[in-house]
């Protein structure tokens, strides 16, 4: 295939993605996250102040918040939620969104678009680095398994930091890989401030440290390499990043954040922090002018480890904990990627193992040396896979699927690759004819999957779970319900001119808003209802699920709804029930 005919095919794809994307959102309500991720990056372009939603870095929320500039929004500072609150990001949220004379969809829809152009120029750098390793038929479908994947579509349109994460794994880790083969000044000064910006994205990203050091440590190995030359520009490429990129964005985010308030706000929040020396390093950075951007980082990374290690009341597989799985991740990431990825990547690996034409015991470490030197991006793709997979498994914060998305973009590429090279060394054109043609079936079945969801994308899961319609029963919050379906149910209520119905809601969107008198919030502890009935699924299942040993808060409250049959739902998440 000619360069030509596959950047038209490339520029098809990421249209189609980017108009899937876009149509799809339409008519979605806010999600939970985007409650406080709006709100807190207007806050910081237009009151350079960083009270709020501390505990993710600024970038993807300042992108997001960028067309609010233009819309002539009223901020309301002398809100109590703002002037006398620790980190009241979900108050200040539905203050600023929904109790200030403003249009929260026509907010949500500018601070969405941001995203979009985002999480196509992630589906554009996945192709261009791909094509450089193997030319242009895995990039193209690696871009395809991208481009119809229901979890970026979700995603990619969200204001969340899932997909700016990936993006800014991908690009740290091309442009370290940049400065290992040639470790000129350019290069080194280019993966430091590429590092820098990734550090803005998402606080996990700072397992991208544990993940350079290894890969560089075993790149100076492999070739040969002045092993302290390679550390000492390690060092100076983190250094850029700190000093060049983090440090600056902090401290012009933090300018009209007051001292004290900071200072205080600090001490409050890591108050029960087990981390006593990074606890009191924070505190000690807190009020100093030239560094305390510094502090603001690490309170925001303090406060994501330790929520990692907390975790959320979560329902999983008909169970309910506060504590986590250590098989949450394998499981999910096994119900939400099309079932036609999971046979692709089975393929890609038989194909690999095929052609190891020796045993495996037979001069295995030359024969490894050799493949880790021609292969050491891929390679490097497989390092960062154990090392937040790991990360992701060890930590209790089991809330989504969405959290293992940085890996992704690898997972596509490594499969694409594997896949096509692997095709091309098989010698009988009978069997290579046949694997292309299983190939070519279950592209088209992973396609049709993703088509059939839309618009639905945050509720997908695949056939293991019996489809989008049957995920709640495995697994809910932002895999399957973050209450992007609340103008859909405004959509029943009217069409079906219901004056009165009973709401059970989670998300980011406001009841109030959208169905004015027309709703009534109850206890859904208060025992059985009667009359009309809406509960959001993640709401529904945490009170019916089973609780694990140890867990001590009530979760049969909903019980009583197994007798009954919802009578529709709102998109897929909401679900309606009409009790006589």
């Amino acid at each position: 295939m000619s360069n030509r005919t596959t950047n038209i095919v490339a520029v098809s794809l990421l249209l189609f993605a980017f108009f899937s994307a876009f149509f799809s959102m339409r008519g979605d309500s806010a999600t939970m996250d985007e409650l406080a991720h709006i709100p807190a990056g207007y806050s910081y372009l237009t009151q350079l102040d960083y009270r709020l939603n501390p505990e993710h870095p600024p970038l993807v929320k300042d992108l997001a918040a960028f067309p609010l500039l233009f819309l002539n929004l009223n901020f309301p500072k002398n809100s109590p939620f703002w002037t006398e609150g620790i980190n009241e990001q979900w108050r200040f949220g539905w203050e600023f969104l929904y109790n200030s004379g403003n249009n929260p969809d026509q907010i949500v829809f500018w601070a969405r678009f941001p995203m979009l152009l985002l999480f196509i120029f992630l589906g554009w750098f996945i192709f261009k680095w791909t094509k450089e390793l193997g030319g242009n038929k895995p990039a193209l479908l690696v871009l395809t398994l991208f481009s119809f994947s229901p979890n970026f579509l979700a995603h990619g349109r969200l204001v969340t930091t899932d997909v700016g994460a990936a993006l800014g794994v991908v690009m740290a880790t091309y442009f370290w890989l940049k400065f290992l083969r040639e470790p000129s000044k350019k290069n080194i000064i280019m993966a430091g401030l590429i590092f820098g910006i990734a550090l803005l994205l998402k606080f996990s990203l700072i397992l991208l440290l544990p993940f350079f050091s290894v890969i560089t440590i075993i790149y100076a190995f492999l070739n040969k390499r002045n092993l302290l030359k390679y550390i000492s520009f390690a060092v100076l490429a983190g250094i850029i990043a700190v000093v060049f990129i983090v440090l600056p964005v902090y401290q012009l985010h933090i300018v009209n954040y007051p001292v004290e308030k900071q200072l205080s706000d600090t001490k409050y929040t890591l108050e029960s922090s087990p981390l006593v020396h990074l606890k009191e390093l924070d505190i000690w950075l807190a009020d100093k002018p030239v560094i305390r951007g510094l502090g603001q980082y690490l309170l925001g990374l303090l406060m994501a480890t330790q929520r990692t290690a907390a975790g959320n009341t979560v329902y999983f597989l008909d169970m309910i904990s506060a504590a986590g799985w250590w098989y949450y991740f394998p499981v999910v990431y096994i119900l939400k990627e099309p079932l036609a990825l999971h046979i692709l990547t089975l393929i890609s690996l038989f194909l690999t193992l095929l052609f190891i034409k020796k045993p495996f015991w037979i001069e295995t470490f030359k024969r490894l040396k050799i493949w880790l030197q021609n292969h050491f991006a891929e390679f490097s793709m497989l390092v960062f896979l154990v090392i937040y997979w790991f990360a992701s498994i060890s930590g209790n914060l089991n809330i989504g699927v969405r959290h293992i998305l940085p890996t992704f973009p690898f997972i596509y590429m490594l499969v694409g690759l594997g896949l096509v090279l692997g095709l091309e060394q098989i010698k009988s054109q009978k069997l290579k004819k046949i694997f292309i043609s299983f190939a070519m079936v279950l592209m088209g079945w992973y396609i049709i999957s993703s088509l059939k969801t839309f618009p639905y994308y945050l509720s997908y899961f695949n056939e293991i779970a019996g489809g989008t319609d049957q995920g709640y029963k495995f697994v809910v919050d932002s895999n399957y319900d973050w209450g992007q379906d609340l103008m859909r149910l405004k959509k029943f209520v009217e069409e079906n001119n219901i004056s009165k119905i009973k709401v059970d809601y989670f998300g980011g969107g406001d009841v109030k808003y959208y169905l004015g008198d027309k709703w009534e919030r109850f206890d859904p502890k208060s025992g059985p209802q009667k009359g009309w009935l809406a509960i959001s699924a993640t709401l529904l299942e945490q009170g019916r699920g089973n609780p694990v040993q140890g867990f001590g808060e009530p979760t049969d409250y909903y019980n009583w709804l197994n007798d009954y049959q919802p009578i529709s739902r709102a998109g897929k998440s909401i679900f309606i029930y009409f009790i006589p």
